[in-house]
């Protein structure tokens, strides 16, 4: 049976194209005809740009018959979020009213993708305002998750996710402000990198102003089908230039590979919690991936990061106050009726901090942040779930306020790590009653090296395909 181009990992696609076995053009086509049988399904992609798609295509074959240096994403498609900036393109946010906010520039994410040779074939679908771990918008629709329409795909880059799960594209963009690129990977079964704020530029010239939370925790980021993958897609998002340095005073220059990063070590392993209802097989999904990680010489021990309960928690609040400040107002009145009512229900939930209060939280921050380094130092990996429930039911946050704060407690494990500014991975270990099931793997700053590690002896393991378990649902009985 023959591989249609549209299958291949971007490493493999790369690779083929290099050594001229097909073209950027062929790539690009074959991904577009993909997007066109499946994407009707479950709107993962707000839009695609076959015209524009096809003539970058068509420069990247020429630029390889003048014999010029290929880059290390010569002619692979790739697809980018709704919410940052593509020139000529409207950065929309989901929003009806910012359906005409049309880009001026690249955002230094993309022009990173572009000087690597990657194809944008089209715009991954978010919630408005990329505030729900749901994936619906009044402007674009609902997307679906492949696998399941009755619960989410993850959100905010839930377009992402369920693109990538399904073969529009070999690597999405997404961004993760408190898990909006790890849940999605987990809900629709493939890897996503949260990286470490600093390492990828990030700049939005049609919003350049962020909140303090937004600073300090908000991350850009790649879902991609491999960790391989994955580990291309960070190598070349966190290129930087004079101009992203200018554009974006926090990111740093820190190397992508240190020396040990492929040697075991000694791994927490954080696999039920008493302040959350946990999911049998969220444990054990856990428990595996440790099974396997010790088998290739880790050394496994279970225990609680510190002050789990309070960083979790510290993340909504210093959002959501941040929001009442700032942004909340404005949100309500462009935003869409779903975007309302989870909006009401946080603010139900949430306390209100004086300016007093806030300084207070910024200050125990840093101190939380000292006490996870440590902890880090002496188990350089943590593996812990995604979130401690399966994936929500479709607009599960707009039953109401307790089952919000149900819902935020489930998604500790990714909040967490976000309020600290540290990178994790999620990595998909196999299907629970027909759902994808996996794992986040987390490590100090700017140590994606070591969780990508970790992250392939996972996947090597767990030898699971989202995209080949869905392809078998696709064939005809």
């Amino acid at each position: 049976m023959n591989t249609e181009l549209w299958q291949l990992s971007a490493t493999e696609l790369a690779g083929r194209i290099a050594r001229r076995e097909t073209t950027a053009r062929a790539a690009t086509e074959s991904v577009l005809a993909r997007i066109a049988e499946v994407n009707p399904q479950v709107n993962a992609l707000a839009s695609v740009s076959p015209d524009k798609a096809l003539q970058a295509a068509d420069a990247a074959d020429a630029a390889q018959t003048r014999g010029d240096a290929l880059a290390p994403l010569h002619g692979v498609p790739v697809t980018i979020k709704i919410n940052i900036d593509v020139r000529g393109e409207a950065t929309d946010e989901g929003v009806h009213d910012f359906k005409d906010n049309i880009a001026s520039t690249d955002s230094p994410l993309v022009q990173s993708l572009r000087e690597a040779g990657a194809i944008i074939v089209g715009r991954n679908n978010a919630p408005a305002f990329s505030l729900r771990w749901f994936t619906d918008n009044a402007l674009h629709g609902r997307t679906l998750n492949p696998f399941d329409a009755g619960v989410t795909p993850g959100g905010s880059s839930g377009g992402a996710a369920a693109a990538t799960a399904l073969g529009m594209g070999a690597i999405a963009h997404g961004n993760d402000y408190g898990g909006s690129i790890r849940y999605p990977a987990w809900a629709c079964g493939v890897v996503g990198l949260r990286t470490t704020v600093g390492r990828v530029p990030s700049y939005k010239a049609s919003a350049p102003n962020r909140i303090i939370s937004n600073q300090q925790m908000s991350v850009q980021g790649p879902l991609t089908r491999t960790v391989a993958d994955a580990r291309l897609a960070l190598q070349v998002m966190a290129q930087g230039s004079p101009q992203s340095l200018a554009l974006d005073p926090q990111w740093v220059p820190a190397p992508l590979e240190f020396a040990d990063a492929k040697q075991p070590t000694r791994v927490a392993v954080f696999r039920s919690w008493s302040h959350s209802a946990v999911d049998p097989s969220v444990s054990a999904a856990v428990d595996q991936a440790a099974r396997w990680l010790q088998a290739a010489g880790y050394t496994v021990e279970e225990l609680e990061p510190p002050h789990f309960a309070e960083v979790s928690a510290m993340q909504f609040h210093m959002v959501m106050n941040d929001m009442r400040r700032g942004g909340e107002p404005f949100m309500r009145e462009h935003g869409d009726d779903a975007l309302r009512t989870a909006l009401s229900h946080y603010m139900a939930i949430n306390p209100v901090w004086d300016r007093d209060a806030y300084l207070e939280a910024m200050t125990r921050r840093f101190n939380i942040a000292r006490d996870w380094a440590v902890f880090l130092e002496r188990y350089p990996v943590l593996l812990m779930p995604n979130s401690w429930e399966r994936q929500f039911p479709i607009d599960d946050d707009q039953r109401s306020a307790e089952r919000t704060a149900q819902i935020l407690l489930a998604q500790a494990p990714l909040l967490s790590t976000a309020t600290l500014g540290l990178p994790g991975l999620s990595v998909p270990t196999g299907l629970v009653n027909g759902l994808p099931v996996g794992v986040q793997i987390v490590s100090t700053k700017f140590r994606e090296d070591r969780m990508l590690a970790a992250g392939e002896v996972i996947e090597r393991a767990a030898g699971f395909s989202a995209l080949a378990h869905l392809l078998t649902k696709e064939k005809p009985a």
